[in-house]
């Protein structure tokens, strides 16, 4: 019973809130009514202006003979008889009603216009002033980002609809930041809990490798068992940094792009060495604004991939970087087996590589362009891939300048 009468009362109490609809209804029906009678006062004085303007049609003079003077129609003076008489003040009505008729329609038209522009103008800024709320929640909405939910729009005013989405955006916020906070808890505590074991596997193997009694099938078990280990870190390092990743960043600082790249090169320049790829490439001064750790690892995870998919003799890695257009990029190509077109989108989804040589398990964890594509999305750029004629991958990373 209670229930039934809180929901009636709720509904009652809808009904009769100040909402949008009837303020708007309320704010332009009330500029109608007030156009309106603007427009019947105007109207009504221009007429009674064109009335007055027209003047007497004529005049009596007094005199032993009657005679008409008229300013408005001369021409009566010249009336012989009664017929001509009539059918000149005829004319002249005719013509003075239709010059006042004229003038006073003109005079409305400019009047009408003038009404039109000022009815516009105070439209636009009355619905200004109601729709400001909105504004406010879309600039909310778009300043609030992943790692910076802590922002509430708090929206004061009549209990409406924009008051009610407003609310609803908060809480929305408040839920998310809640399972933001849970996410990071997750990945710093699993980050813990993932790496101490691995550590811990390392170490063991590596002290019993190092005993001299140990035998050739302990060292080799011993050397398999270390690469397994790495394997799993290695996967381990890449999930964690891809849930850092992929959220959007809160602190961003000047970072050269040809300096990221520049360091990669060197990081990767033993591992090109070994399998006979030479690198290459012109790398001008590109700045951005955003995180120099993530963005080196974008450019290390291209040059990789570049290396590590490569022909077996006479290969190369191309990596460059340029400025256009507000726009700073880093492209890498390299020499490999054919790509099929097909299948460029899949390799940046996690875990998944291409069905053919790519696929070997000594190549990595298939993480790396998962992570290339988080960091950019990161910092507001793209990656696009497309395969290169005779083999091999172009890789363009597009950030913009800062």
């Amino acid at each position: 019973m209670s229930t039934a009468i809180r929901t009636r009362s709720s509904r009652d109490y809808s009904q009769l809130r100040p909402t949008i609809r009837m303020r708007l209804t309320l704010l332009y029906g009330g500029m109608f009514l007030m156009a309106g009678i603007v427009l019947l006062v105007i109207i009504y004085l221009l007429t009674a202006q064109a009335l007055q303007h027209s003047g007497t049609a004529f005049h009596i003079l007094g005199g032993y003979d009657l005679r008409l003077s008229s300013d408005v129609c001369p021409q009566l003076r010249q009336a012989e008889n009664i017929a001509e008489f009539n059918g000149i003040l005829d004319t002249c009505l005719d013509t003075q009603r239709t010059s006042a008729l004229t003038a006073l329609l003109h005079r409305s038209l400019l009047v009408l216009m003038g009404l039109t522009v000022l009815a516009f103008a105070l439209g636009y800024v009355l619905a200004g002033r109601v729709l400001s709320p909105l504004g406010r929640i879309t600039r909310m909405a778009r300043s609030v980002a992943g790692s910076d939910l802590d922002k509430r729009i708090e929206l004061d005013g009549p209990d409406d609809e924009l008051k009610e989405l407003a609310d609803t955006f908060d809480d929305m916020l408040e839920r998310l930041d809640r399972a933001f906070n849970a996410q990071q808890r997750f990945v710093a505590n699993a980050s813990h809990e993932l790496r101490t074991p691995l550590a811990i596997n390392r170490t063991l193997l590596e002290v019993q490798m190092s005993d001299p009694g140990a035998g050739p099938d302990l060292l080799q078990l011993g050397k398999t068992l270390l690469a397994t280990n790495e394997r799993s870190e290695q996967l381990v390092e890449g999930l964690l940094l891809l849930a850092r990743s992929e959220n959007e960043l809160a602190e961003k600082k000047p970072v050269d792009l040809a300096e990221v790249a520049s360091l990669a090169i060197d990081h990767v320049r033993g591992e090109a060495d070994a399998a006979d790829v030479e690198l290459r490439g012109e790398r001008q001064s590109a700045r951005v604004l955003g995180n120099g750790v993530l963005l080196e690892r974008v450019a290390l995870n291209l040059l990789q991939n570049a290396v590590r998919y490569n022909v077996s003799e006479g290969g190369w890695v191309d990596a460059s970087t340029s400025i256009d257009s507000g726009y700073v990029s880093l492209m890498v190509c390299n020499t490999g087996p054919i790509v099929p077109a097909y299948e460029v989108d899949n390799l940046f989804e996690p875990f998944r590589r291409l069905r053919t040589e790519r696929t070997g398990s000594d190549r990595g964890v298939g993480l790396g362009l998962s992570i290339v594509r988080s960091v950019v999305r990161a910092h507001d750029g793209t990656v696009t891939a497309e395969p290169r004629e005779g083999g091999g991958l172009k890789v363009l990373v597009r950030l913009p300048a800062g």
